[in-house]
């Protein structure tokens, strides 16, 4: 018999039995390190940006010299010169002066604002009017807004994003220290499996947990390494879990979790190391299994079953990952109501997938029917959610808390 765990217990232990592998980092191209983990935090060592900028075209001006003007009484100004793009401003304003100066511009010294040019008009006779006073700081950006030396920019254990990959350009990091990807061997069991290429005969599935939760395991930001279809036989699982520990930091195994006379799983990691739950108090997903092995090193026994391996994989797997990493997972959320009542009386946490679509009176989610093995039926699914324990269903209009399968 099972002895489950709820979900959170579960994420719990993972917290708790396993610790961030400390791998020597590895230093990856800049346009290479998206989605990948920063093993130390980024911290800025020049002002960015390194000059005042303008951020209108205008002329950049001492406020003091617009005070009191209006488009009625303008400011007249002589214009002392122009500041060209990717130059230095090249000159100094004097009280009473001004320059042309472009979006993006240095704002010369003796400049504390910018004017734009709308506001403005060249009497073309070497004097500009300012037709509307400006305080000073006006349409700029100074020196180190952005950064200054010594700030932190990026801390470790973050995975980068798009807009992380423009501040590291913006402070000259080329070269990125990011953690090593995790190496996951991925095992699929079973004597009724054979591989997607292949035409399935009587008694026979094509293997859908081994591409699927490799899938996974690379939007994750792992490198997923397929060991195959390992026939039931326990003797042929030790020597594929075995070959695997010693390439890759984490083992999935894909079946032989539930308890019966052919499932294997337990009684393999029992053997190499240390079983730390086997089952969770959820549906779908109950025979799930974790071990620790030797030097830090996880196996994971997903059920069988196609539904209920992808959940278990994005609930308790990419938890497990981050752990390993050093990072905080990050889940993507988002609050819809349901179309259609759900029903739930099981004594465990169910966790139903939907699809998104807007609505009336905002995001709505349309429950997905089907059984745990059954993948199809998720097919083109946005994410899903969960009814509690001690809950016996959720009515039509009800507001749920829905987890994408995106990245967040």
């Amino acid at each position: 018999m099972l002895h489950v765990k709820t979900p959170d217990e579960a994420l719990e232990i993972i917290h708790g039995a396993f610790a961030p592998l400390g791998r020597p980092p590895e230093a990856v191209p800049l346009l290479s390190a998206r989605g990948r983990v920063l093993a130390r935090a980024v911290t800025a060592e020049a002002y960015v940006p390194d000059f005042c900028r303008s951020t209108v075209d205008g002329y950049a001006l001492r406020a003091a010299d617009t005070f009191g003007c209006s488009e009625a009484l303008p400011a007249q100004l002589l214009l002392a010169g122009q500041v060209r793009m990717g130059e230095g401003a090249g000159l100094a304003l004097a009280p009473g002066h001004c320059a042309a100066i472009p979006t993006g511009g240095e704002v010369p010294q003796g400049a504390d604002a910018v004017q734009m040019l709308e506001l403005c008009e060249d009497y073309g006779d070497g004097t500009i009017g300012i037709l509307k006073s400006v305080a000073p700081g006006h349409n700029m950006i100074f020196r180190g807004d952005d950064v200054k030396p010594g700030d932190t920019v990026l801390p470790a254990g973050r995975r980068l994003e798009p807009q992380d990959i423009g501040a590291l350009a913006a402070l000259g990091v080329t070269a990125v220290p990011v953690v090593p990807r995790l190496r996951v061997g991925v095992i699929s069991t079973g004597d009724e499996l054979v591989p997607p290429e292949r035409a399935p005969a009587a008694g026979q599935v094509r293997d859908v947990n081994g591409p699927m939760v490799c899938a996974l395991l690379e939007q994750a930001g792992a490198l997923p390494r397929f060991y195959g279809i390992i026939p039931d036989r326990e003797d042929r699982l030790m020597g594929a879990v075995e070959q695997g520990l010693t390439e890759c930091e984490v083992i999935l195994l894909s079946g032989g979790s539930s308890v019966g006379e052919k499932d294997a799983a337990c009684r393999v990691m029992s053997a190499l190391g240390e079983v730390l739950f086997h089952g969770i108090a959820m549906k779908p997903g109950k025979p799930t299994l974790l071990g620790r092995m030797a030097g830090g090193k996880a196996m994971v026994g997903l059920p069988g079953h196609p539904v209920a391996a992808l959940f278990c994989t994005h609930l308790f797997v990419r938890a497990l990952l981050a752990r390993l990493e050093g990072r905080a997972l990050r889940r993507r959320q988002i609050t819809a109501r349901l179309t259609e009542e759900v029903s739930a009386n099981h004594g465990r946490a169910q966790y139903n997938g939907v699809f998104l679509r807007e609505g009336p009176q905002g995001m709505e989610a349309a429950p997905i029917r089907g059984k745990s093995g059954l993948i199809t039926a998720l097919a083109g699914a946005d994410g899903y959610f969960c009814i509690p324990r001690d809950c016996e269903g959720l009515p039509r209009g009800c507001q749920v808390l829905v987890t994408t399968f995106t990245e967040a």
